[in-house]
C-alpha cells in the first residue's frame, strides 16, 4: 500500500514576505513627512510643522527610549501616532501608508509606546486648571461680554467616546444609556477654547454630576472656596448639581420670566464648550463616533488625554481643521433629563445665581 504525501512549496511565500519587509524599510529611509506642503502636512497630522518640529524635538530623547520600536526614526514614530489621532484608521492602513511603510504589528507597537510617551510628557504640560491673573480677568470680560454674566471663567461638559465592548464582567459599566459603549469625558474649556481640565477615566454609564462629584477639579473648586475665592465660577448644563463654583441654568423656567432670560444668556455663553468638543473630535477623528476606539478601556483614557492636550497644542500655533474636510455635527450628549441625588441645590450657590439673575 501507498502513501502519497501533499506537500506545499511555501518559499515563494517567505520570499515574498521578504521583500515586502525590505520594501518597506527603503520607504521608512526615504521617508520625511517634513517635506509635504504645510496644507498636505496639517491635513495628514493636524499639527503645523512648526509645532511638530517644536514637539518632536522636546520629546526626541522620550522616544529613542523606547525599547521595541528603536529601529524606527523617532520622527516616522511620532507621525504615526499622529496620523492614527487624525484619522482613526485601523492599524495596518496607516502603516501600509507611503509615508510611512510599516507592518501591522510594528504600527502597533509604536501606537503603543509614543502615546505613554506623550501622555507622560505633554498632557502635565498643555492641560492645566491653572490660570494667571490676566488669564482670569480676559476669561470673565469674554465670557461677560457674550452674556452678561459676571464670573465665568470656563465651561464644563461631558461627551461620550465609542469604544468597542469591554470584557463581559464590565459591559455594564460602559453601555451608555445612548445604546453603545462609551467613555464619559468631562471636559472644561475657557473662552479661547483651550481644554483646561480632561477626566476621561469613567465608564459610559456614569452621570456627569457624578464624573464631576468624583473628579479632582471638584476637590479643587471646593478648596479654592474654602481659601475664600468668590466670583468665579464654571458654566454646566441642567445635568450638573449647582455649587458656589458651578452655575446651571434654572430648571422648568417659563417663557418671559427672569429665569427664562438667565437660561438664554448662560446658554450663550456655554455654547463654547460644546464647540470645542466638536472641533476637538473633528480634529482628531478617532474619537468620533463613527469611528469607535478598538482598545481597552485604559488604553481609550490615554488616547482621549493625548487628543486632548495635541488640541491645545494646535491651539497655540493657531491651526485651523483642514478646508474641505466634512465637520462631523454629533448630537449633544445632555444629561440634564437625567434626575441624580447630586442635583439637590446648594442654598449659597442659590443666592449667588439669584444675584445673578437680578443683575440680568
Amino acid at each position: 500500500m501507498s502513501t502519497t504525501e501533499l506537500w506545499f512549496d511555501d518559499s515563494s511565500e517567505d520570499e515574498s514576505l521578504v521583500e515586502l519587509s525590505r520594501n518597506r524599510k527603503r520607504l521608512r529611509d526615504a521617508s520625511n513627512p517634513l517635506e509635504m506642503d504645510s496644507t498636505a502636512f496639517i491635513k495628514n497630522f493636524r499639527l503645523s510643522k512648526e509645532a511638530f518640529v517644536d514637539l518632536l524635538s522636546a520629546t526626541e530623547d522620550l522616544l529613542q527610549q523606547c525599547t521595541r520600536a528603536k529601529s524606527i526614526a523617532n520622527i516616522l514614530k511620532l507621525a504615526t501616532v499622529l496620523r492614527f489621532c487624525a484619522q482613526g484608521s485601523y492599524q495596518l492602513s496607516i502603516g501600509n501608508e507611503n509615508m510611512l511603510g510599516l507592518a501591522q504589528p510594528t504600527v502597533s507597537v509604536v501606537i503603543s509606546e509614543v502615546l505613554d510617551v506623550l501622555e507622560n510628557f505633554i498632557c502635565q504640560r498643555w492641560i492645566k486648571f491653572i490660570y494667571t491673573g490676566v488669564e482670569l480677568q480676559q476669561a470673565k470680560a469674554h465670557f461677560y461680554s457674550k452674556s452678561r454674566i459676571p464670573g465665568i471663567i470656563g465651561c464644563v461638559d461631558g461627551t461620550h467616546i465609542k469604544i468597542v465592548a469591554p470584557k463581559k464582567e464590565f459591559q455594564h459599566l460602559y453601555y451608555n444609556r445612548k445604546g453603545f459603549f462609551s467613555i464619559n469625558a468631562m471636559v472644561v474649556c475657557d473662552h479661547t477654547m483651550k481644554i483646561r481640565y480632561i477626566n476621561a477615566k469613567n465608564p459610559g454609564a456614569t452621570h456627569d454630576s457624578m464624573v464631576f462629584h468624583m473628579s479632582s477639579l471638584k476637590a479643587h473648586l471646593e478648596q479654592q472656596h474654602h481659601n475664600g475665592i468668590r466670583n468665579t465660577w464654571l458654566l454646566g448644563d441642567a445635568g450638573y448639581a449647582l455649587k458656589p463654583y458651578l452655575m446651571t441654568p434654572f430648571r422648568n423656567s417659563e417663557e418671559g420670566s427672569p429665569q427664562r432670560t438667565y437660561n438664554k444668556q448662560h446658554a450663550k455663553a456655554r455654547n463654547i464648550i460644546e464647540r470645542t468638543i466638536g472641533v476637538l473630535k473633528n480634529r482628531f477623528r478617532c474619537l468620533l463616533q463613527a469611528r469607535a476606539l478598538h482598545y481597552t478601556p485604559k488604553k481609550a483614557t490615554q488616547i482621549i488625554n493625548v487628543c486632548a492636550a495635541l488640541h491645545n497644542i494646535c491651539q497655540f500655533y493657531n491651526v485651523e481643521i483642514p478646508d474641505g474636510e466634512e465637520f462631523s455635527n454629533e448630537p449633544h450628549d445632555d444629561d440634564a433629563g437625567v434626575v441624580e441625588m447630586e442635583s439637590i441645590e446648594n442654598s449659597e450657590a442659590e443666592d449667588i445665581r439669584n444675584e445673578i439673575l437680578r443683575t440680568l
